[in-house]
């Protein structure tokens, strides 16, 4: 059996040569184009050993070439690993380690800095994708090869397609091992949920080595589409690249849609009138600027809410749901969820717990780290370790992640609640409240505040405000004003760390 990925995009390239593929970056590459740049790219990567379900580690940058490679592993019955480039060298080590990572393909630039550290430990070939590096392939041989499409050994469905990093609390990876067949069926779930057709443009604005570009650039190829990916996001890029590409669909980062929001409504600023759908991902919107993104965008809005290992689990439109604004939607199609006490018991209708999905769409597992598997899941249903609640018309409400949860004098506190009403406040840019230790009651609520550009706000007009709304047990017992919240490559806020991140200088004033 041939690679269901593979041969849907060289299906595409046969039926319509001369269609745009992709755009990036100001090149672009046509279906016919682009098919003969796949077989290159296999053929290269054959030329030099590399074999059925090798794994190659690839620190992804944002480029026609880094897409061409997903379709050639997948032809080829390899499992990339995309790595973030700006891993400290130790994570690299122990991300290869944990991956079983052969050979890689990289930058020189990459390739350099690990020469200073002695070298990744790597028993299968190196390319080097743009210049010439000591032991390594350099890419400028994929000129040299065949453009026609190679044989490939029979594929089975399950082989290992790609494997996501991730961390656990003790930042040991765990890499989320999703197969070939599990990525075709994500795709068409997606394309029928959000009704994507071959007339569609497709924008990708986040890193490669995060699922959720890859899935933005895989799924327009295998269903006729044009795949637009931008080479890094700035919202003055996105916004421009949008208009000029005529993108209709994207799925976008939450904090990447509320950076853009100022550009939209700033004096003169020409409207985008192209697409039909968005979906806001990765972390709630500010209800105040989802309603006036939807103003300002005119097309379908909808937000999702989902994990790496089940995909998308729920999704909402909001012209069609107004009066659940403040949900992540019902279930994805062949989704089921649960909403778990700590006994692994139902909750109540509206009581928060542990939401558990029990997904098709859910991978195969953390790589060679069967048990770590088995304790994220509950029979058929995977533990996301995300708080939530379920209303009576089985709407989904996210309340933020259990680990976050702050436990104090034996009470919960949902930080996400804090977050959402001081955040109203005038002057408040940002917020998010975490757990700060405290010797009589184990940890209590701290409040991390970015005051907007000239702000005189102070700490006990913050704690007035509070006082009248929010209850005992929610106040903050500390306030620090901070420059900035830390926040992941995708502009998630990583509220465990803000507690490591706070300058002392600041104070609480």
């Amino acid at each position: 059996m041939r690679s269901k990925i593979a041969d849907s995009f060289y299906a595409h390239a046969a039926r319509y040569p001369e269609k745009c593929a992709i755009w990036c970056d100001g090149q672009t590459r046509t279906y016919g184009e682009m098919a003969r740049l796949v077989s290159q790219y296999s053929h290269l990567l054959l030329a030099h050993g590399v074999k059925y379900a090798d794994h190659i580690a690839i620190p992804m940058n944002n480029s026609i070439e880094s897409v061409a490679l997903f379709f050639s592993a997948a032809d080829l019955g390899l499992c990339l690993v995309p790595l973030n480039p700006t891993l400290p060298f130790a994570a690299m080590v122990t991300a290869i380690e944990a991956s079983d990572i052969r050979h890689l393909i990289a930058r020189r630039s990459f390739l350099k800095e690990c020469q200073k550290h002695g070298g990744l430990p790597l028993k299968g070939m190196t390319l080097c994708l743009n210049a010439e590096f000591e032991g390594a392939v350099p890419f400028a041989e994929i000129e040299k090869m065949p453009t026609y499409r190679p044989e490939s050994a029979d594929l089975r469905g399950d082989e290992s397609f790609i494997l996501t990093m991730t961390s656990g609390s003790t930042g040991a990876p765990k890499p989320i091992d999703i197969s070939q067949q599990n990525k075709v069926d994500r795709v068409y779930a997606h394309v029928r949920e959000y009704g994507i057709t071959g007339d569609d443009r497709v924008l990708a604005a986040t890193p490669l080595y995060h699922s959720l570009a890859e899935r933005l650039v895989i799924l327009p190829l295998m269903i006729g589409a044009t795949a637009i990916l931008l080479p890094r996001f700035t919202p003055r890029l996105w916004l421009e690249c949008a208009r000029q590409q005529a993108a209709t669909f994207t799925i976008a980062v939450s904090a990447q849609l509320a950076q853009i929001l100022p550009l939209l409504e700033s004096d003169g600023a020409a409207p985008i009138d192209s697409f039909r759908a968005i979906v806001s991902s990765s972390a709630l919107l500010d209800p105040a600027v989802k309603h006036r993104l939807i103003e300002r965008l005119k097309c379908e809005f909808h937000e999702m809410y989902g994990t790496s290992e089940v995909s998308t689990a729920t999704t909402i439109c909001f012209q069609k749901a107004r009066h659940k604004e403040q949900s992540v939607g019902r279930p994805f199609e062949g989704v089921r969820l649960r909403i778990l006490d700590d006994r692994g018991q139902d909750c109540p209708v509206g009581e928060m717990g542990e939401i558990a999905v029990a997904s098709a769409l859910t991978c195969k597992g953390y790589y060679r780290q069967t048990s770590q598997m088995m304790q994220a899941t509950q029979g058929a249903f995977f533990l996301t370790g995300d708080l939530g609640r379920l209303d009576e018309d089985g709407y989904l409400y996210f309340m933020g992640r259990k680990k976050e949860l702050i436990i104090t004098g034996a009470v919960n506190v949902s930080p996400s609640d804090v977050d959402a009403v001081v955040a109203k406040l005038p002057g408040v840019a940002e917020c998010a409240a975490f757990s700060y230790p405290d010797a009589r009651l184990g940890e209590v609520v701290a409040l991390a505040v970015v005051k907007e550009a000239g702000a005189g706000l102070t700490a006990r007009q913050i704690q007035r405000y509070c006082a009248h709304h929010l209850a005992d047990f929610q106040q903050p017992h500390h306030i620090f004003f901070v420059e900035a919240l830390p926040k992941n490559a995708m502009g998630k806020l990583q509220r465990m760390k803000i507690i490591d991140v706070i300058p002392q200088h600041y104070g609480r004033n």
